[in-house]
């Protein structure tokens, strides 16, 4: 029973273990694919913001070129606008790395024009992940960038200076419009790597999503296939154990059917014998026959204490824990020929002791069962027509077990008897005993993993051996 509560709270922390694996998978599962999902769409948040960082920068070369070339006011303010863009951005990047997320950086991306709704992403990546090897590389080319595009305003203010005084030549707008190309180069190279940076940068957290979901994913699939198997596998067991138990209990039922059938019949027994000794003993007047009725009034009550007694072990033994601790078989057996004497012929046996072995651990209440019906059983069935009659008890090791045998020269067991004697209510004489004994025997032997055998002749006598085992799991 110990080993099998082992066992049951093995399978039930297996199971739990299993079902916390599978939640605990499940979650990290979603928040990695909300965080990445967040990354990648934060990503996609910077390269459309690039691009119109890029398109603002171009936009606004093309306008400074034609101001360059028409000094249309138009021009310059179309130039001013346009480059606000990056700069816009360029202001978001300076406040992030200098006070973090606050009002003019979110203002400056917007200045960007970038979507509202993408701040708070394009915000989160920069706080959280501007160490990040491929994020610090791309906002290293950014500020390469930004860096380009004061160049370009610096510019732009040097070429509406020339206008406003008039002081533009054709030499002098060509060198101009060479600065602005080679600055719009600049910048082209240096927004491809911005761009291919998160690009790259992307590729790389989809490929760990792909990978981690597999993973997680076939931890769960392993997980849940395995929490199935063991529950397919404790419901195959409990179908099994349902079957055993069944079955054990329609044997119950019909035992005790039987047990109830025959009790009730040897209890009405001798209360009908002691009512009939009773009326015959009130019409008769002789002594001598009346204290022959009342003998056999005292052999009635007898046969009906035993019976009682038998019944009670019957009881005690079903329903009674098994409790391991030292036993003295040399009380055991002192008290129970003590308890017996009382039995006729007892007093003319010869009882011989021979107690290799003393103390045991073992349940004592088994073993006073035991002792006691087999002491008993040796009594009643002595032979009173031999001279000397003898019971003998010894105790002694064999094969790491402690046996205990009982042997006699009463009247003995027909071979016919011998396959049966351990079945309840068997009993080869009923006047001498209720068929109750040596089946309580038999079970109270196999409650304390024990087993017991007998060996018999007619007329010779009997011998009783049971082995018990030093501790109850072997």
């Amino acid at each position: 029973m110990f080993k099998l509560q082992i066992l049951n709270k093995l399978r039930f922390a297996n199971v739990f273990i299993l079902l916390l694996i599978v939640f605990v998978s499940c979650a990290l599962l979603i928040c990695i694919n909300f965080f990445t999902i967040k990354i990648l769409s934060a990503n996609r948040a910077y390269v459309n913001g690039e691009s119109h960082y890029s398109k603002g920068q171009k936009d606004a070369s093309r306008h400074l070129i034609t101001y360059l070339y028409t000094a249309d006011q138009k021009q310059w303010k179309l130039y001013l606008e346009e480059l606000k863009v990056p700069q816009g951005d360029g202001i978001a990047r300076k406040t992030m790395l200098k006070a973090g997320d606050n009002e003019d950086a979110r203002k400056g991306f917007l200045v960007g024009r970038n979507h509202k709704d993408d701040l708070d992403d394009l915000v989160w990546l920069f706080e959280n992940f501007k160490e990040v090897p491929f994020l610090a590389k791309a906002i290293h080319e950014w500020e390469q960038g930004d860096k380009l595009i004061f160049e370009l305003f610096v510019i732009g203010q040097q070429i509406n200076a020339k206008i406003e005084k008039n002081q533009l030549t054709p030499e002098i707008q060509q060198k101009f419009l060479q600065k602005i190309s080679d600055i719009s180069d600049k910048l082209t190279i240096n927004e491809r790597n911005f761009s291919n940076t998160l690009g790259e940068g992307t590729r790389k957290i989809k490929g760990l999503l792909m990978a981690t979901n597999i993973i997680f994913i076939l931890i769960i699939v392993c997980s849940v296939c395995l929490y199935y198997t063991i529950m397919v596998k404790r419901l195959i067991v409990s179908k099994k154990e349902i079957e055993v138990k069944n079955e054990n209990l329609t044997l119950v039922n019909h035992e005790l059917d039987r047990f109830v059938y025959s009790a009730s019949h040897d209890l009405r027994s001798p209360i009908t014998s002691l009512k009939g000794l009773i009326e015959i003993t009130q019409l008769e007047d002789d002594p001598n026959q009346i204290k022959k009725y009342l003998q056999l009034m005292h052999q009635s009550l007898a046969k009906q204490d035993q019976f009682i007694n038998d019944i009670i072990d019957y009881s005690k033994n079903k329903r009674a824990q098994v409790i391991m601790e030292p036993v003295s078989l040399q009380e055991l057996f002192d008290e129970a020929i003590a308890q017996l004497m009382h039995i006729e012929n007892a007093n003319r046996i010869i009882f011989t002791k021979q107690l290799l072995v003393d103390e045991i651990q073992s349940d004592s209440l088994r073993l006073k069962i035991i002792i006691f019906n087999l002491i008993s059983n040796a009594i009643k069935y002595a032979d009173s027509s031999k001279q000397e009659m003898f019971i003998s008890i010894k105790t002694y090791l064999i094969d790491g077990f402690s046996s205990i045998e009982v042997a006699d020269n009463g009247i003995g067991i027909n071979d016919e008897y011998k396959d049966n004697i351990f079945e309840m209510y068997f009993g080869t004489n009923k006047n001498k005993g209720s068929g109750l004994g040596l089946y309580i025997v038999k079970e109270a032997v196999e409650n304390i993993k024990g087993n017991i055998s007998v060996s018999s002749k007619s007329n010779i006598g009997s011998k009783f051996t049971v082995t018990i085992p030093h501790a109850y799991g072997i």
